[in-house]
């Protein structure tokens, strides 16, 4: 049963509202993806944040009308899978990884930051670290100085311990 005019608007409004928080949207063809495989997908989308939903196309193209996302439209033909997310390389990493595994799903194009970009684009764009892989290095960074401190304040003081004893 297909969805009458006020479900229709319910849909483009919530999607229009997770395209606000958008900061890129990745699309991928799912045809033929089994059941399964896809629950198994939106688990991991979820898990990383990113909003995972089948649309309709012309419901998607309304839901992007005016936006940086706008240019999309025209990527937005047959059966597609719409990973949004607010993490610039979440959806696009979250699709990348799973068309590994499984060859009935197509990364198909995206966009970022206002500008639309092509499968490799995407692919591309999913080989950057996420958030939180960034976030770790940078703690890692700032560790290593006071690391490296404390461990020469140990040393000098077994240097001062040996020379009293001696």
């Amino acid at each position: 049963m297909g969805l009458n005019l006020e479900d229709k608007k319910a849909v483009v409004t919530e999607v229009a509202a997770e395209i606000a928080k958008a900061q890129t949207i990745a699309l991928a063809e799912y045809r033929g993806i089994a059941v399964g495989d896809l629950t198994q997908l939106r688990k991991k989308a979820r898990e990383a944040g990113v909003y995972l939903r089948v649309l309709k196309n012309t419901l998607a193209r309304r839901a992007v009308a005016g936006t940086p996302f706008a240019e999309l439209a025209g990527q937005m033909v047959g059966p597609l899978l719409y990973g949004i997310s607010a993490d610039p390389v979440a959806s696009a990493k979250v699709l990348h990884d799973f068309a590994k595994g499984n060859d009935k799903l197509t990364l198909k194009a995206g966009a970022y930051n206002g500008t639309v970009l092509d499968k490799a684009g995407v692919q591309a764009l999913a080989s950057i670290p996420g958030r939180e892989e960034l976030l770790a290095r940078l703690v890692g960074v700032m560790q290593a100085p006071v690391s490296g401190f404390a461990g020469a304040l140990a040393a000098l003081a077994r240097q001062r311990e040996e020379a009293a004893a001696a």
